[in-house]
């Protein structure tokens, strides 16, 4: 029997969904297409970039996790926005967190089409991402537990790999397996722990972030939670623990096995380090993961854009029709929207099948920079008059962490201003805020409140 909390969602996630759910959406593209990128710019220091990167992420989901476990709202930091910041800054950040998922969605099944070519590089890549989208946004209909059991599973494929991929990299790099070789010493042997000088690293930072997109998806998983008080700080204290081992130690196996010049940035680095060794059918299987990775993104980036749109419709700043649900407690009409505005990366795989990936993810990586700024900061805004005792589950090192974090995230955005392949992404992003400021002012002023379509709506 479907349970449904007061906002009209059903409450069918167990803490299991969420913990891979969080863990799922951060371990995909990012990890098995974009660090062959992230590489290229830092050499071995992409290392210490995904550290820092971990660390910051870590603050931004304690804070996040802090407002989800007091009020697990439709819609989450969207609407903790709207509280704090007041009704611009809500309707900002949610409507840019959707557009996040959109485009992180569209690096993704851009990057599944890559995938796929390695059986079938005579098929156009828009073919893959056509029947992707289908696929998964009719899996996204069914109801919130059948999302929550196939990102389970497509999570579990990927954990398994990449522990086997790390104790396979290993047994090569002590016993010589295949006949390859490898040692830690290639790490450094090939122009020190930063082969592109200081910029280098500091520019690899645009994408690594981008790779750590999607794990707030946290804060919407409260609300169609069966415990969120319980579930909230398990998944919150050990996903980012998690990612990082998986981030750091997987590519630091890579580059011990082939030195980090010779990783091409045409496909997934997993995928070639094995193929290169002659270890095909391991090529082969590891392209499964890949593919099956991918899969898992796009199902919680869809996941993750519907409900925020969801949020944004119950307080009247989307179109009143967004708010719908089935008799299941599926938004079904924002699943409908976000699939059909991924037909974007169709035109995009069509018309520029070698640079789509990059330009995409560095517009992602501003529009989720940004929904992290916004989330610390209304955390900030939300502590006040309060002390670590009236709160169930506390941030540490209040308030250094949360200002140290801020300070990293406008780094970020000053990263992408200098980096020439990431300036245009972040103009894009700007004009994107600016046509937000407009949509919203002209409709404030220009309807009345009740009939507004985007009008502020609740206490």
């Amino acid at each position: 029997m479907t349970t449904k909390s007061g906002d009209g969602l059903s409450r069918r996630l167990t803490g299991r969904h969420i913990r891979f759910i969080a863990l799922g959406s951060a371990i995909g593209t990012g990890l098995f297409y974009g660090s062959s990128d992230t590489i290229a710019k830092a050499g071995p220091s992409v290392l210490l970039a995904y550290l820092i990167g971990g660390a910051a992420i870590f603050f931004v989901l304690r804070a996040l996790g802090e407002m989800a476990v007091n009020d697990p709202a439709p819609g989450s930091f969207g609407e903790y926005a709207r509280k704090h910041l007041g009704p611009l800054a809500g309707f900002l950040t949610g409507w840019t967190y959707a557009f996040e998922m959109v485009i992180v969605c569209v690096a993704d099944v851009t990057a599944l089409a890559v995938y796929m070519g390695f059986w079938f590089p005579d098929v156009p890549r828009w073919i893959w991402v056509v029947l992707t989208i289908l696929v998964i946004a009719a899996a996204n209909l069914v109801s919130v537990r059948v999302y929550g059991e196939l990102e389970f599973w497509f999570t579990l494929v990927k954990v398994v790999a990449i522990v086997a991929m790390i104790l396979g990299g290993a047994a090569i790099l002590i016993f010589g397996l295949g006949g390859a070789s490898g040692s830690a010493a290639t790490l450094w042997s090939h122009g020190g722990w930063f082969p592109n000088g200081l910029s280098g690293f500091i520019a690899s930072f645009a994408l690594v972030m981008f790779a750590f997109g999607g794990t707030e998806i946290l804060g919407l998983t409260a609300a169609e939670s069966e415990d969120p008080r319980t579930a909230m700080p398990k998944a919150v204290n050990t996903v980012p623990v998690r990612v990082l081992l998986f981030y750091v130690a997987t590519l630091a196996i890579i580059m011990m096995l082939n030195p980090w010049n010779t990783i091409s940035t045409s496909g997934s680095p997993f995928v070639q380090i094995f193929a290169g060794l002659g270890l095909h059918s391991a090529a082969t299987v590891l392209n499964i993961v890949v593919v099956t990775a991918a899969l898992s993104a796009i199902n919680s980036d869809i996941f993750g854009a519907g409900r925020m749109i969801y949020g944004l419709a119950r307080r009247g700043q989307a179109p009143a029709i967004m708010a719908r649900v089935t008799r299941n407690g599926i938004p079904w009409m924002t699943v409908l929207v976000v699939a059909a505005a991924l037909s974007l990366a169709v035109v995009l795989n069509y018309l520029l099948p070698d640079s789509a990936f990059l330009l995409i993810a560095s517009v992602g990586t501003f529009a989720t920079v940004w929904v992290w700024f916004m989330i610390l900061l209304t955390h900030y805004r939300s502590r006040r008059g309060k002390s670590a005792a009236d709160l169930a589950f506390p941030v540490p090192f209040w308030p250094v962490g949360q200002v140290l974090t801020m300070v990293f995230m406008v780094f970020v955005f000053v990263v992408m201003a200098f980096a020439e392949d990431t300036r245009l992404a972040l103009l894009v992003g700007v004009v994107w805020l600016a046509v937000l400021c407009a949509l919203y002012w002209f409709h404030r002023r220009s309807a009345k409140p009740a009939a507004n379509a985007f009008a502020d709506v609740g206490p």
